[in-house]
């Protein structure tokens, strides 16, 4: 008896979404990335060096450049930080992985296999050339499949997170696969930009966010309504706006700007949008 292969890309959206990271070469992405090796798809937070403004005109946007990836490996520092205890015999998952920078550090932290998935052919095939590159291929995987549906064990996860990528999936299905995937008494951990419940769906500042990345930021509310749905219970609620900020006024000084820059500065001043945290135990 054959079976019928389930595709990664369900709907003319998640064919859109992939076909956007597919082309998508940034170098906001790229350039921070070379700093290291270690390429993220998401944001930073904590104060920056204000020197980094000062000295020779000729390296200044090198080093803004060096601060803002300095940033955004903080920032998967701290999402890591919320796991919990994790031992090498574990298993973790990267749900929407994007080029895998933060699977990297948690292998590098934790010892254990990480498999991290995506939509993007292209990410993830980027993403296993930088885990062969540094000799971790044989614990650090990466997968080309839906994380909706991902297909991987039931029950198999201590940990799983999600790093800025929820906007573009319905948190109810998000999380009911989270739940089938982790163990009890694992950790789901999320940091994404959500909107305040009662100004955010009017604030231009956040339709333009969503218009620039072709995403869909749920409010704030969502996300606790939805793992409540799915046996998720937050243990730990982090608000990391005022965190964030000085990585965005950071950005907006070099050369890799988007033009998104205004917006999120906007819409988090402005209180419509939020930069959150969330953990929670699988009971």
């Amino acid at each position: 008896m054959t079976t019928t292969p389930v595709p990664v890309l369900r709907t003319a959206y998640q064919k859109s979404v992939a076909d956007y990271w597919n082309a998508e070469k940034a170098p906001v992405n790229l350039r921070l990335g070379d700093v290291d090796g270690l390429y993220h798809h998401h944001y930073g937070i904590g104060d920056y060096d204000r020197a980094v403004l000062d000295g020779p005109e000729d390296t200044r946007d090198e080093r803004i450049i060096a601060e803002l990836h300095r940033l955004e490996s903080a920032q998967a520092d701290v999402l890591l930080d919320h796991l919990g205890p994790i031992a090498p015999g574990h298993r973790l998952l990267d749900a929407g992985c994007g080029r895998g920078g933060s699977s990297i550090m948690a292998n590098a932290r934790f010892g254990c296999q990480v498999d991290g998935v995506s939509i993007s052919e292209a990410q993830v095939e980027f993403a296993n050339g930088q885990a062969r590159k540094r000799g971790v291929d044989d614990k650090v995987r990466y997968h080309f499949r839906n994380m909706l549906d991902t297909g991987l064990p039931t029950g198999a996860f201590q940990g799983i997170w999600n790093n800025e990528s929820t906007m573009y999936v319905d948190l109810f299905d998000l999380f009911a696969e989270h739940a089938r995937q982790l163990a009890f008494g694992g950790r789901y951990v999320v940091i994404t930009g959500c909107s305040n419940d009662v100004t955010g769906g009017r604030s231009k500042a956040v339709s333009r966010i969503d218009e620039h990345y072709t995403c869909n930021i749920h409010p704030r509310s969502a996300y606790f309504k939805a793992m409540a749905a799915n046996g998720l219970v937050p243990m730990n609620v982090v608000d990391l706006t005022d965190a964030t900020i000085p990585y965005w006024e950071l950005r907006a000084e070099s050369s890799l700007a988007t033009g998104v820059e205004d917006p999120f500065l906007t819409a988090y001043k402005e209180g419509s949008f939020h930069y959150l945290l969330i953990a929670a135990d699988r009971v």
